[in-house]
């Protein structure tokens, strides 16, 4: 690295995508720093997959498909049923959980393992504003002093505060898909064997599935309305709003509603995309969600992810930290892939939550007579091809060399 330039890198964002690009960065000789604006790291969360050779390739390179293994969820089909809980149709597993699908909150961890002894981690704070120099990022935070760094990473999500701030708005580049969701943990008090129930009516879903061995569960929910304009902080007035859409919806709604209130990992969110011309703004870039969010439908977010933090760092160190350089190859690799992998996304929310009862009815009898008909693997098929749609470079680090 004695020719590389750039070394010092601010990562924004400590889930997915922030701590995998900690990891390959620090491989390539590079010094990350992650801020993230929860004070700890983020337990619980949704189901989250990876399929293909692109997805598993990357795991592998870091040496994580071990522990990531040992952590799976082993969620097999899930059935559509009815207000009293009797199965309608059943869908199989490999189009819900890919090859491998463990929890949000045990992959955040694992990375973090893996990243804790040779990356700076400063949770509870946020970036405040970002002014560019020729040589550097003058960066102010919410509680820590001001600091520069070479470069600067947005890895915060589909609200990125690194995007805000770089970029512009969140209007321009969020494109919101009618629906919103939320999920956490609760009993699994349908006795869920590594599967999962759902029930549909017009304009909502609410589901159940079983998690870490069948100890707990994690209860879900999706109802089609406008964007919202509610607090992101204000998890109590989510609950209400949850509970307004729900409540006398059928089903185990009214049991999951009442223990909501109590579960220590709420999360509530719209359903989006986001669109951008160009993922970096001189010093400043973008990688996951916060850049080409294929939005939680698509199953392909987690997966994006890794590979864009894969290839970032891979760019950075081919160009010897020249950022335009590597911003630009960066973008050219990811573009397609990442486009092919957002378009997973469109459309799922209308099937998801149907807007008419005919359309329910309709998917519900489709539901039925998939296992029976002749393309009944073709979604898998599609996700697959679009999960795998990119040549990976090998850029020179292996596996044991890790820690």
């Amino acid at each position: 690295m004695t020719n590389t330039k750039n070394t010092t890198v601010l990562i924004s964002g400590a889930s997915v995508a922030g701590p995998a690009l900690a990891y390959w960065l620090h491989r390539h000789g590079f010094r990350p720093t992650v801020v993230e604006r929860a004070p700890a790291l983020r337990e619980g969360g949704y189901a989250v997959d990876f399929r293909g050779r692109a997805h598993l390739s990357v795991l592998e390179r870091m040496g994580l498909l071990g522990e990531l293994d040992a952590v799976r969820t082993h969620t097999g089909s899930m059935s559509y049923v009815d207000t009293e809980g009797r199965t309608r149709a059943t869908l199989p597993a490999d189009l819900f959980a890919g090859d491998l699908e463990v929890l949000r909150g045990d992959l955040a961890r694992v990375l973090h393992d893996a990243t804790e002894d040779h990356t700076e981690y400063v949770f509870g704070d946020s970036i405040t504003s970002l002014t560019q120099h020729a040589d550097g990022v003058d960066v102010t935070f919410e509680h820590g002093a001001p600091r520069r760094f070479d470069l600067v990473i947005g890895a915060d999500g589909m609200r990125s505060t690194t995007r805000r701030l770089a970029f512009g708005p969140h209007e321009r580049f969020v494109r919101h898909l009618g629906v919103h969701c939320a999920i956490f943990t609760t009993e699994n008090h349908l006795g869920l064997d590594r599967t999962g129930h759902a029930y549909r009516t017009v304009g909502r879903l609410a589901a159940m599935y079983s998690a870490r061995d069948n100890t707990e569960a994690k209860a879900v929910f999706y109802f089609a309305s406008p964007e919202l304009d509610l607090d992101r902080r204000d998890a109590a007035r989510q609950q209400d709003v949850l509970a307004e859409q729900f409540s006398g919806n059928g089903w185990e709604c009214e049991r999951l509603l009442r223990d909501m209130r109590r579960a220590p990992d709420f999360y509530f969110d719209s359903v989006g995309q986001v669109h951008m011309d160009t993922w970096s703004q001189d010093r400043v870039c973008l990688v996951g969600d916060a850049a080409y969010c294929p939005s939680s439908l698509s199953g392909m977010g987690s997966g994006l992810a890794l590979v864009g933090a894969y290839v970032l760092a891979g760019e950075l160190a081919a160009a010897a930290g020249d950022h335009r350089v590597a911003f630009a190859r960066y973008e050219q690799r990811m573009r397609a892939y990442a486009e092919g992998c957002q378009k997973m996304g469109d459309g799922v929310a209308k099937l998801m939550v149907p807007g008419s009862r005919f359309l329910a009815a309709f998917l519900n009898r489709y539901y039925r007579l998939m296992p029976y008909l002749p393309g009944k693997d073709m979604a898998a098929r599609i996700a697959r091809k679009a999960a795998e749609n990119i040549d990976l470079p090998d850029y020179g680090v292996r596996v044991n060399e890790r820690r």
